[in-house]
């Protein structure tokens, strides 16, 4: 869609910069998209996900250790640990009331 809008060129040349646009439509379209995102997070945040306590705890693999992550991060660290061979799904589906 073609339009004329009034932008602050010091903004624009900011985003161009933190996000490596190349020019002015993709620097706006990536803002734009960034601040759905945003505004959807924001929203899970304050009605979540619809999922209880223990639906959220039986979603996240039992051997996922974020240490472990976080330390095979630093050059000095251990090895990461090896991922399952093939596509695996951590997240249950949820199952809708009837």
């Amino acid at each position: 869609m073609k339009m004329t809008m009034h932008i602050d060129e010091g903004i624009l040349e900011r985003v161009m910069k933190w996000t490596g646009a190349v020019s002015k439509t993709e620097a706006v379209d990536l803002a734009l998209k960034e601040m759905d995102r945003k505004a959807r997070l924001a929203e899970f945040g304050k009605t979540g996900l619809g999922l209880s306590r223990a639906e959220i705890l039986e979603a996240v693999d039992p051997s996922y250790d974020l240490m472990a992550l976080r330390l095979a991060e630093t050059p000095d660290a251990a090895p990461p640990p090896v991922a399952p061979a093939g596509p695996v799904s951590y997240l249950k589906p949820k199952r809708r009331k009837k």
